[in-house]
């Protein structure tokens, strides 16, 4: 079954203020992730750089892997390709997020699944930059 993305669930995790970890998040400013992380900042929410470099990105301190972000994660923002997408989603299971979020194009239905057995939300192949305005949020 392919998964299809909750308009009321993207207008949730959009507009309720969260900490979001952005995976694929590094100081390359031709990255998608770069300007994604930007404006999801901007829309009132926490950002928390994961990448091996583990580089601070728009004044928040990175980290090498989701489980070395301290505290909770409510939106873990994937942006790495949809081959490596199921280990960040079943990472994101195990650090206890509350949402997966993998990005445009990035699509992993098995893990999709994973996540919504563990009663995570998930949002696949959709891109925040471009579901806000598109729903009037930004």
């Amino acid at each position: 079954m392919a998964h299809e993305n909750d308009t009321t669930t993207i207008r949730r995790l959009l507009t309720t203020p969260g900490r979001w970890a952005v995976v694929g998040l590094s100081t390359n400013t031709d990255r998608a992730a770069f300007g994604v992380a930007r404006f999801v900042q901007r829309l009132g929410h926490e950002i928390v750089p994961v990448h091996p470099a583990a580089a601070t990105v728009h004044g928040a301190t990175g980290y090498a892997s989701l489980s070395e972000v301290p505290g909770p994660v409510d939106v873990v923002d994937v942006f790495v390709n949809s081959a490596l997408a199921g280990a960040v989603v079943d990472e994101a299971i195990a650090v206890g997020a509350r949402a997966v979020w993998l990005q445009l194009g990035v699509v992993d239905e098995d893990a999709a699944e994973r996540a919504r057995a563990a009663g995570l939300d998930v949002v696949m192949d959709a891109c925040a930059a471009i579901e806000a305005p598109r729903l009037g949020v930004a």
